[in-house]
């Protein structure tokens, strides 16, 4: 009897933050995802309470329900949390970032396969011989 393949959880997802919340965790799921304080998100909830209950509770509840809850061990370790942080804010950055270490590496690449075919490599090499 085969178990059902387990799905590694998906950092760029919405999930409902029930260790962090207060309720269900709506409020701390979105704040994580997109980056928010949870305390600020939290005000702007309970403002809009005062304009719209009706709408702002069915929404909650709505959310409660769709939202699957986050999974314990979602990421391996702190620097891979803080990346997927950094992709969901602000995806365009990341990629920028990242380009910009790989036009770096491909630089420094270049610089030492310069060094290593130059007549100035072989001379380098003869003096340690002599050493």
């Amino acid at each position: 009897m085969n178990a059902a393949p387990r799905h590694e959880p998906n950092p760029r997802r919405l999930y409902r933050d029930v260790e962090n919340g207060m309720l269900a965790g709506v409020c701390a799921g979105i704040g994580d995802y997109f980056g928010i304080s949870v305390k600020a998100l939290r005000w702007v909830v309970f403002f809009c309470c005062f304009f719209a209950l009706p709408a702002v509770v069915i929404s909650y509840i709505v959310a409660t329900i769709l939202l699957p809850r986050k999974p314990a061990g979602m990421y391996h370790n702190e620097r891979e949390e803080i990346f997927w942080r950094s992709v969901r804010r602000d995806p365009h950055f990341t990629c920028d970032d990242i380009r910009s270490k790989y036009r770096d590496l491909d630089r420094r690449l270049q610089g030492m396969e310069h060094y290593v075919t130059s007549p100035r490599f072989d001379l380098d090499q003869k003096f340690r011989d002599l050493e």
